[in-house]
């Protein structure tokens, strides 16, 4: 007989399943007839947001796995400097405000988009970036990653980008404060270099106030005109395909339900906790701005617990090499011997072991949860009749019928 305990575990996993699904497969349908004002969309970030810095940033381009086949194959049909089979999140919400899709600012800024007018944002991001500058990591001797393009240079790139859009403060306050920034997810790296490197957990534990503290430095947007911010906060590690061929335990006990590590999971929470905590914080300072919390984690753990829910098949990713979650980095990537992709992307969250599929990112919430009225909240005796019995979440969770009729109704971007 379940204990007061799980049953409450119990509800909180399934009002997550839930809403995860409800609000996530409204994004692909939300477009810019619900009354969005934001003109613009100004993204910073790491490879899970980087739709071609990376490549751009250097002459010639870098040889990095995600500039070859098959990588962009499920959407673009070609690679296009994303590390996905298709679109990303930042792509969906540009999208579900009825805008292009951003182009990478280096590209802009190298004369690469020849018809760029400076409508609709820009995209900052860049594969392997952090939200700490590099030589944070050289001085505790952590190997860097493919960038030192930190979260402090990505703003600067935008201050650069400004004097272009606008020609005095008054006219950039006008395009700031129409424009929504999308500052992450930034600090997954910060923490991957040492889980990479096996640094002790508790020093890792250490870097959390100095990653967030580095991330509250983009409030000062604010300052400048910006008036919309959504922070993200990191995924569910401990489920990541990588990371579980990397820290593989013969203790049972240190595994989740779906399969995950928890003691990384755990971190994951901390650190969301301490972030959220923070940007409470710096709404409280900035009442005449809105800084919104983009719960990543909630989003994709029921991806995890409920894959077959989901059409996915489990944790292993869909382009890999070998062992429990095809996944193994002694061989390298796709291209390279022994590394190959699987027939259809759209049944596995992970792509490389590393980063999210296309299907995947379809389902992470990219609306902000908010009370003005504009997203549902499931009510308890809903929330009881999808549970009661548990395989009716598989049946009354149906994206493809019982919810798209409600999308056009949400605007939760907006």
């Amino acid at each position: 007989m379940a204990t007061s305990e799980s049953s409450s575990s119990l509800r909180s996993l399934g009002r997550t399943v839930v809403l995860a699904l409800y609000v996530a497969s409204l994004i692909p349908f939300i477009h810019s007839t619900t009354g969005s004002h934001f003109t613009s969309i100004f993204s910073f970030g790491d490879s899970l947001a980087d739709t071609g810095n990376l490549y751009f940033n250097s002459q010639p381009p870098w040889s990095h796995y995600c500039f070859f086949p098959p990588f962009g194959q499920s959407y673009f049909g070609h690679p296009t400097g994303r590390c996905s089979d298709g679109r990303l999140i930042i792509d969906f919400i540009a999208e579900s405000l009825g805008m292009e899709l951003l182009k990478p600012y280096l590209a802009i800024k190298k004369g690469e988009m020849k018809n760029w007018k400076g409508e609709g944002g820009v995209n900052f991001a860049v594969a392997g970036a952090t939200a700490l500058d590099a030589d944070f990591f050289e001085e505790k001797g952590i190997p860097s990653f493919l960038t030192s393009n930190s979260l402090s240079i990505q703003l600067r790139w935008l201050k650069e980008l400004l004097r272009i859009l606008c020609n005095s403060s008054s006219s950039c306050n006008k395009v700031l404060e129409k424009s929504l920034f999308v500052v992450g997810e930034i600090g997954g790296n910060d923490f991957n270099k040492p889980l990479v490197a096996r640094r002790s957990l508790e020093e890792i534990t250490s870097f959390v106030s100095h990653v967030i503290n580095a991330i509250s430095s983009a409030i000062s947007l604010i300052d400048v005109g910006a008036k919309t911010l959504i922070v993200p906060g990191n995924f569910p590690i401990g489920c990541i395909p990588s990371y579980l061929t990397m820290y593989a335990s013969k203790d049972k006990n240190e595994y989740d339900e779906a399969g995950c590590l928890k003691w990384l999971n755990n971190f994951a929470e901390y650190y969301n906790e301490r972030l959220q905590a923070k940007l409470n914080q710096l709404q409280l300072l900035h009442p005449h701005a809105k800084i919104s919390y983009a719960d990543y984690y909630s989003s994709a753990l029921p991806l995890y617990h409920f894959p077959t829910n989901f059409g996915f098949s489990g944790l292993k990713a869909c382009c890999g090499s070998e062992g429990p979650y095809n996944f193994n980095a002694s061989l390298g990537k796709y291209g390279e011997e022994g590394v190959k992709a699987c027939d259809d992307p759209s049944k596995y969250i992970s792509w490389d072991g590393i980063h999210m599929t296309e299907a995947a990112h379809r389902w992470i919430i990219k609306g902000l949860l908010s009370n003005n009225g504009h997203c549902h909240n499931v009510a308890d005796d809903e929330l009881d009749t999808l549970l009661d019995p548990m395989n009716n979440v598989k049946s009354e969770c149906n994206f493809n019928s019982q919810l798209e009729s409600v999308s056009n109704d949400l605007a939760c971007l907006a």
